[in-house]
């Protein structure tokens, strides 16, 4: 009788339960499934990071545009030099014929009206740039504003 139940024991773990892994395998296959498009479809799946604006883009292919929140917004491109609109126009047009397949990304001032950066991305979009990602970034707020 003992050794009835010892065999009883052994044929419960003999026995492995697969429906939590058929459950994990199926989360996985969706999760590939919705971000293997995304990846292929050149949307950026990194979350961007505010808190070190300074981080250099991933590949030589992306380029750095920032929109600084003042009146009339501030255009910069590689350099620190600030641009108007029309520069930066030209800048962007200069920058596709150079390298069409660049991609661009835009470090737009938080505080900047979503209009801004509309105008921005139709600008990128006239140069003729497929490629524009966004990352906002969070100004440091000083004491008192």
């Amino acid at each position: 009788m003992g050794m009835g139940g010892g065999g009883g024991r052994d044929k419960l773990q003999s026995d492995i339960n697969v429906t939590p892994l058929v459950d994990v395998c199926l989360v996985l296959l969706i999760i590939f499934m919705v971000v293997t498009p995304m990846l292929q479809k050149g949307v950026s799946v990194q979350i961007p990071q505010a808190d070190n604006p300074d981080k250099k883009p991933e590949s030589s292919k992306q380029k750095m545009i920032s929109v600084s929140y003042t009146n009339p917004p501030a255009y910069y491109m590689d350099n620190p030099k600030q641009m108007s609109k029309a520069e930066f126009q030209n800048a962007l047009d200069e920058l596709y014929q150079r390298n069409p397949s660049a991609e661009l990304v835009i470090k737009a001032d938080q505080r900047l009206k979503y209009g801004d950066v509309k105008e921005v991305f139709k600008m990128t979009k006239d140069a003729g740039f497929q490629d524009v990602g966004l990352i906002a970034e969070k100004k440091q707020k000083g004491v008192g504003g």
